[in-house]
């Protein structure tokens, strides 16, 4: 959800009352930004099941810290910095690096074959990016967070942040265009 209002509460309101431990205000902030979590860290990751452990453990730090925001209009950059922070610790405990990406789409209607290999050289060249980038892909290009947000979700400056999602829009070029 990217509206100024969580069901018809601002936003800064329902954190508030969320960080003072208010569940229902809590499962508004859920209903609301869950979606959003889910997509930025399947691009993060590109698996199903680990998506649902790193924002269910992103919900949880959530529960614990979000008290200490300080300020509670920018609870969706936070949010998703969150999730890409779980997201990035629940694959370093895996074994091994994360490779297949299901990015399923539906088929041409028309049947023509130069989809699916579209959509396997965009699947070999988000591989070969770290977690990292997927994830700042995911929060600019999933999330629409804008310039300010996503350089203070990943803590920099909006214009290191543009630079670093520039370089890796170049490399997937690169890497498409050489497929």
């Amino acid at each position: 959800m990217n509206g100024q209002a969580v069901s018809h509460q601002p936003v800064a309101a329902t954190v508030e009352l969320a960080g003072e431990g208010d569940e229902a205000a809590f499962a508004r902030l859920v209903e609301a930004y869950h979606g959003d979590m889910a997509r930025v860290a399947f691009v993060a990751c590109g698996d199903r099941e680990l998506v649902e452990d790193a924002v269910q453990s992103a919900w949880l730090v959530a529960w614990r810290k979000l008290h200490s925001l300080r300020d509670p209009e920018r609870v969706r950059p936070w949010l998703l910095s969150v999730t890409v922070n779980e997201t990035r610790q629940l694959v370093r405990r895996r074994r091994g690096p994360v490779v297949e990406l299901d990015l399923e789409v539906p088929g041409d209607p028309r049947g023509d074959p130069s989809s699916s290999i579209e959509r396997l050289d965009l699947r070999r060249a988000l591989a070969h990016l770290s977690p990292d980038d997927r994830a700042l892909l995911a929060m600019r290009y999933v999330a629409d967070l804008g310039s300010d947000e996503l350089g203070r979700a990943v803590g920099t400056s909006a214009s290191t942040a543009r630079t670093r999602l520039c370089r890796i829009v170049d490399r997937l070029r690169k890497e498409l265009r050489d497929a």
